[in-house]
């Protein structure tokens, strides 16, 4: 969760701090001496949970940028898969499809010799041209008629139409290339929306730029573009999700239920995401190895998503794919993103609608007992829980709040890893986890599947800029 470089990453930065950020629904919390010293139950979970592990997971990690469908993300998901296994664990690693974009890597523009410094818009296609500038107001469909733009590289006004509509009226009176500059202070980033083999090479340029040009024109003067827009590629992408399963350890006292303990595995790009999310990753390994020996009644899998900084893609194929009585078993997800920060704020257990559930309820007691206080209830749809929110499925995410200033940048680095913080979380949510999952549980084991939550797709997905 989650401004995200280049491909639907703005609105999901926007919308993790919003929602983390959100007013807190919860009870008023009971205060007291923590409890866990008196717990023999807590104790068999916090006696092995070691930060140190976590840490060191996080370091290995976070060496570089894990984008999805990269090199780097698969090493990701081997490392993973090698690390249940390490702890005796059957691995599936589940490949998804999804039509992705990869942003250029070069944007060069320059006006009769003289750089700029344009944006390029999301779904731009690469190109390199140069050709006479001709400015053609907003681009409308009413304003090209008549127009011959051949082998032209088209001026165009923001507002009106979409950068898409824009794109593609002036590609079909033959322009070989578009600059739209801003009609506001402040730079354009924009998308074209989707892929579309209409498109012509789109870059954008401030208000104050494209005014000097259309001012240059106007006068008569003859106005040159080169412009260069190299390594932008759309198309099919491979991801994948590692998934390990414990199942119970008797048979006979098999409750049938599931939990899920999820995180994503990918980054943005240009962040090593140490936080973002190694640390959300490495505990639920941590947490895979604490429970692996531990005698439990109900099935826990430990789940790690790929492509979630692009919408959520993998947890998505996940809980869609998943068979119709097998979603029925799962009883509570609990999504670790963010989990360690030093500067970052308390802890903070979000649901989509920011009503309690019964992972927060879990949780609660279990912050109750380990540090005399439930840890805050709050309200975001931004990561890995959303899905099965969506399926009926009582879903929280763990995450700290206010976020740390390094978010999404290249300073997300294991330096500003707490791992007061991360034994925090850990005994949290493994205790709360055991407290369900134990044997001779005393916990009700036939909560009500919640009512399926359907957010609007801005949520986690960014919108067209127009």
């Amino acid at each position: 969760m989650g401004k995200k470089s280049k491909f639907l990453s703005i609105a999901l930065a926007i919308t993790l701090v919003i929602g983390s950020l959100s007013v807190p629904v919860f009870a008023h919390p009971t205060k007291g001496q923590p409890q866990s010293m008196d717990n023999p139950l807590d104790k068999k979970v916090i006696n092995k949970i070691d930060a140190d592990n976590i840490y060191n997971t996080i370091d290995y990690l976070q060496q570089t940028p894990r984008v999805a469908s990269t090199p780097e993300e698969y090493a990701a998901v081997q490392y993973v898969k090698g690390q249940f296994e390490s702890y005796g664990y059957d691995v599936e690693v589940q490949e998804f499809e999804y039509f992705g974009y990869t942003a250029p890597h070069t944007i060069e523009l320059t006006i009769n010799g003289e750089s700029l410094n344009p944006l390029p818009f999301t779904y731009t296609p690469s190109g390199d041209v140069q050709a006479p500038l001709q400015y053609v107001g907003q681009g409308t469909e009413a304003e090209l008629e008549g127009e011959d733009l051949t082998g032209k590289i088209a001026l165009v006004q923001r507002g009106t139409n979409s950068f898409a509509e824009k794109v593609i009226n002036v590609a079909e009176k033959g322009a070989i290339g578009i600059i739209i500059f801003n009609n506001a202070a402040g730079a354009i980033n924009g998308t074209l929306g989707a892929v579309d083999d209409r498109y012509v090479p789109a870059v954008s340029i401030t208000q104050a730029q494209g005014s000097e040009l259309v001012t240059k024109l106007h006068n008569g003067e003859t106005v040159t573009a080169s412009l260069r827009v190299l390594g932008a590629d759309a198309g099919l992408r491979t991801s994948h999700n590692v998934i390990a399963s414990k199942k119970p350890t008797n048979k006979k006292k098999d409750t049938g239920k599931v939990i899920t303990l999820t995180s994503h595995h990918d980054s943005v790009p240009g962040a090593p995401g140490a936080n973002d999310n190694a640390s959300g990753t490495a505990m639920v390994l941590e947490l895979a190895r604490v429970f692996k020996n531990l005698p439990t009644d109900t099935e826990i899998r430990f789940i790690t998503f790929g492509a979630e900084e692009l919408g959520l893609i993998g947890s998505s194929h996940y809980v869609s794919n998943l068979p119709e009585g097998d979603l029925d078993r799962i009883v509570a997800n609990f999504n670790l993103d963010m989990v360690g920060s030093r500067d970052a704020g308390e802890l903070v257990i979000n649901t989509v609608d920011g009503q309690p559930n019964l992972v927060t309820e879990l949780s609660q007691a279990s912050s109750l007992r380990l540090n005399g206080e439930p840890s805050r209830l709050g309200r975001s749809g931004s990561s890995d829980h959303v899905p099965f929110a969506e399926a009926g499925i009582p879903a929280a995410l763990f995450i700290h709040s206010p976020l740390e200033p390094w978010y999404h940048t290249p300073e997300d680095t294991i330096d500003k890893i707490s791992k007061e913080k991360l034994q925090d979380v850990a005994e949290i949510v493994g205790t709360a986890i055991y407290d369900f999952a134990r044997f001779d549980n005393q916990t009700p084991k036939q909560p009500q599947k919640h009512n399926k939550i359907k957010l609007p797709k801005q949520m986690y997905f960014e919108e067209s800029i127009q």
